[in-house]
């Protein structure tokens, strides 16, 4: 197995041991990454088979390797694509693939830009590595999870004097703000761990507690009238 420039590969995996996960790491931070791959060795079930300091790198392993993950760093300093731009590519060459996004902060825009690349999870580059392993064993594509420590500043409900949600249970606020980020009802399921089904039953009775025709026209309405954060504020 050869090795790139800005990147190295482990030790191959067995094409008959469909209990292991594999691992590709591509973080323009050689230090974390190598720490990360060491900090996986002893995980029975995930195998990092290579990492990258570099997109271009990432993608070439993507290619040879088929890893079954990958964590992508959000931020690299010396290129102009970003890690949600590197997570698409990833998906278009390997559609199977479940990319665990790393940042160090996030807002609407970058959960939607995510959640639109294909990303599965979105996570604190400064979380704990227990938080980490548990996002890569859970990941699953077709929804977004993104970590607590995101969730609450992104669905964050302002204070405004006057201003009451209109009878909306907390977990029907969550999904609003979940919304109103731009998250779709699968994500929004994915989430909550909830049914598809049990948030489509949600997201029906918000329409009609805010007497809305559509979700983009109840989260108009709740911006307007301070239920949920305005992005033009952020």
């Amino acid at each position: 197995m050869g090795t790139q420039q800005g990147a190295t590969t482990s030790a191959p995996v067995s094409a008959t041991d469909t209990t292991v996960q594999t691992v590709v790491i591509v973080d323009d931070q050689r230090t974390f990454g190598d720490l990360l791959q060491v900090a996986l060795e002893p995980a029975p079930d995930l195998r990092c088979v290579g990492s990258s300091t570099t997109v271009a790198g990432g993608l070439a392993m993507v290619r040879s390797e088929r890893p079954h993950l990958v964590v992508m760093d959000y931020q690299f300093e010396d290129e102009d694509t970003d890690g949600v731009e590197a997570t698409a590519a990833v998906m278009a060459v390997h559609p199977d693939c479940r990319v665990v996004l790393l940042t160090g902060h996030t807002d609407s825009d970058l959960v939607r830009r995510a959640a639109a690349a294909g990303a599965c999870s979105v996570m604190p580059k400064n979380g704990s590595l227990t938080d980490l392993l548990r996002a890569l064993r859970a990941a699953r594509n077709g929804g977004l999870v993104v970590h607590p420590m995101f969730l609450s500043s992104l669905i964050h409900v302002p204070e405004k004097r006057g201003a009451a949600v209109p009878g909306l249970s907390r977990r029907e606020q969550d999904v609003l703000g979940m919304l109103s980020v731009g998250l779709d009802t699968r994500a929004i399921a994915a989430q909550l761990g909830i049914s598809l089904n049990t948030c489509r039953g949600y997201v029906k009775t918000l329409l009609g507690k805010l007497n809305a025709h559509s979700q983009l026209e109840a989260v108009a309405i709740a911006r307007r009238d301070g239920l949920v954060g305005d992005e033009s504020t952020r």
